[in-house]
C-alpha cells in the first residue's frame, strides 16, 4: 500500500508545469480542482477509510479544461473539480468527462443538482442570495417573486452593494435570469441596478461588511461568505433574505466534479465522487458554510440557523451557453 499523499500546488498550474508530488511515491488519483476549499481533510479522511491516496492540482477552471485537453489520452488526472456549474457543462460538452452509471450518486444527488446525462455531480451547493441590515431594512419591503428583480426598483436608489460583472457568480446569476425572463427583461433588470447608482465590489466580503457598516442596505452575496464572518462576528448586522420563494427559487450553483474521460483509474475516482457525496458530505462541506447536496446530511450549525429556502434547480447549459450573453448583457448598460 503506498503511504497517503497530499499535495497542494500553486493556483496558476502552467507555471508549476507539473502535479507537484511531495513524496516519492505517486498518489492513486490525481484530482484537478478549481475548488480550494478545505481539499486536505476530505482527501486525508477518504484516504483513511480506503487506503486510496489522494493528490491534487489546482488551478482556474479555463486553465484546467486546456491542460486536460492538451494532455489527451496521457493525462495524469482522474477527476475534474470545479465551483461553477457552467464550467461542469463546458467540460461534459467538450467530451472530457466520462458517464458515471452510479446508483449511489444518483440517489445521493438531488436531480435538479447533477448532469442529466451522468458525466458531473454537484457535491455543494452555494446559496446567492439578498443580504440586507436589518436596522435598516425589514423583510416586507423586498418582493417574495423575482427578489433579483425588485432590487431594480427605484427605492433602492443608493442602497445598493453588488459584485463586480467579471466574478463569474454574478455572470452566472444574470444567465440565470436571462433564462427565466428572456434577455430584454434581464437587461431591464440589470439596467434598474445600475440606475439606482449600485456600488460595484471586487468581493463578497466588501459588500456583506458594508451592509453591517450601513454604506449600503442591501446587496447579493453567496451565503457563506456571511457565514464566514459571523463565525468570527455573530452580532453582525447582516441578514440573508431567501430570494424569489413564490418564483423559481433562490439562486444556487454548486462544487461539482466528473471523472475525467482518458482516466487510467475510472472505477477509484468514482468512489471518491460517491464518498464526497455520501460520508465524506460533511468533511467536503462544513469547513466552508457550504450547503450539502445530499438530503440527508445536515448543514452545519451557523448556515442552518438561516433557515430552509427553496432554491432554482441548476440548468448548467444555460449557465454555460447564455455566459457570453450575460456579460454583453451587463456591457451594454454600463455594469462595470
Amino acid at each position: 500500500m503506498r503511504s497517503p499523499v497530499l499535495a497542494v500546488v500553486a493556483a496558476s498550474l502552467f507555471a508549476v508545469g507539473g502535479c507537484g508530488i511531495v513524496s516519492g511515491d505517486e498518489a492513486d488519483l490525481q484530482v484537478y480542482t478549481g475548488r480550494h476549499y478545505d481539499l486536505e481533510q476530505a482527501f486525508t479522511m477518504f484516504t483513511d477509510e480506503t487506503g486510496i491516496t489522494v493528490e491534487f492540482l489546482s488551478g482556474s477552471d479555463a486553465e484546467l479544461r486546456e491542460r486536460i485537453t492538451a494532455e489527451g489520452e496521457n493525462t495524469p488526472g482522474d477527476i475534474y473539480m470545479t465551483v461553477d456549474a457552467g464550467n461542469l457543462w463546458k467540460a461534459a460538452e467538450d467530451g472530457l468527462l466520462a458517464t458515471l452509471d452510479s446508483a449511489k450518486l444518483t440517489d445521493a444527488v438531488p436531480e435538479g443538482l447533477r448532469d442529466p446525462d451522468q458525466r458531473w455531480y454537484g457535491l455543494a451547493m452555494r446559496a446567492r442570495t439578498v443580504m440586507y441590515n436589518p436596522d435598516e431594512v425589514s423583510p416586507s419591503e423586498f418582493a417574495d417573486e423575482h427578489t433579483y428583480a425588485d432590487l431594480a426598483d427605484p427605492k433602492w436608489q443608493g442602497r445598493l452593494c453588488m459584485r463586480e460583472s467579471t466574478s463569474p457568480y454574478t455572470q452566472s446569476l444574470v444567465a440565470a435570469m436571462i433564462d427565466e425572463h428572456g434577455k430584454e427583461r434581464a437587461t431591464e433588470i440589470v439596467q434598474g441596478w445600475v440606475d439606482n447608482n449600485v456600488e460595484i465590489f471586487s468581493n463578497d466580503v466588501q459588500i456583506l461588511e458594508n451592509i453591517d457598516a450601513g454604506t449600503c442596505d442591501v446587496g447579493i452575496t453567496n451565503h457563506y461568505y456571511l457565514a464566514r464572518l459571523l463565525a468570527d462576528n455573530p452580532d453582525l448586522s447582516v441578514t440573508p433574505f431567501w430570494a424569489n420563494q413564490d418564483g423559481r427559487g433562490t439562486h444556487v450553483n454548486i462544487s461539482g466534479a466528473g471523472v475525467i474521460t482518458n482516466s487510467d483509474n475510472k472505477k477509484q475516482a468514482r468512489q471518491l465522487i460517491e464518498w464526497l457525496a455520501t460520508d465524506g458530505q460533511n468533511a467536503f462541506v462544513d469547513g466552508n458554510h457550504e450547503y450539502p447536496v445530499n438530503p440527508d446530511v445536515e448543514p452545519e450549525p451557523i448556515i442552518a440557523d438561516f433557515g430552509e429556502f427553496d432554491f432554482e434547480p441548476i440548468n448548467a447549459q444555460a449557465y454555460g451557453e447564455l455566459n457570453s450573453t450575460a456579460i454583453e448583457v451587463m456591457n451594454e448598460v454600463g455594469y462595470e
